[in-house]
């Protein structure tokens, strides 16, 4: 009876922590965002400095191991397929320490970019310097940023659409039409939502 109870208990904190808005000290729209260099999956560094012809990017926290980035994982890949060659390419963020989250190293981000064909870089946040910055607190966890003058704007923040885990529910996609909105030099309708996935896994914070 008392394991059953503290099942229970971690199936509501597990899930409480994925619906829960955390405030950060991150990034808010409107904010100019700062460049980063990380490590992808290749080898190579890279910055969004190295997009010269990019009109903004899909910034994306997400990881191996979670099950709401698994779920969108082929979303992830649509958005880079669609909008890569209009200007707003995606860069994906693991933001996972692999000591808390022993799935998420980066030997196993390079098998997981083979497996699923990612179409883009896949970064490793080595240090967990860069989801900071940015305020990030789940995964997946999206950052839409337009290049306006040689700063990176950022326009949105939060979800992909408006189903986490199963795609064929969506109705809204919050990510699409702000990316729509922004190539037709328009603002986005909606610039804020609810991020909905696992909690970033940082020693720092457990």
């Amino acid at each position: 009876m008392k394991t059953f109870k503290v099942i229970v208990m971690l199936m509501v904190v597990a899930t409480i922590s994925a619906f829960t808005i955390h405030n950060s000290q991150g990034y808010k729209v409107g904010d100019v965002a700062s460049d980063f260099k990380l490590k992808n999956v290749d080898g190579t560094m890279v910055s969004l400095a190295d997009y010269k012809e990019a009109k903004g990017f899909i910034v994306v926290f997400t990881c191996n191991m979670c099950p709401y980035s698994v779920a969108n994982e082929d979303r992830i890949i649509a958005l880079d397929k669609k909008y890569k060659e209009k200007g707003f390419p995606v860069i994906a963020i693991n933001p996972n320490d692999p000591e808390v989250s022993k799935g998420d190293s980066f030997e196993g981000m390079k098998v997981r970019a083979k497996e699923k064909g990612f179409t883009f870089p896949y970064l490793f946040d080595e240090g967990q310097k860069v989801y900071p910055m940015y305020g990030a607190t789940k995964t997946p966890h999206v950052y839409i940023l337009s290049k306006q003058d040689d700063k990176l704007i950022v326009e949105y923040i939060g979800a992909i659409d408006d189903s986490s885990r199963n795609e064929n529910n969506v109705k809204e996609r919050f990510v699409e039409d702000a990316v729509n909105a922004l190539l037709k030099g328009e603002k986005p309708s909606k610039t804020d939502t609810r991020a909905i996935g696992c909690s970033i896994k940082d020693k720092r914070n457990w």
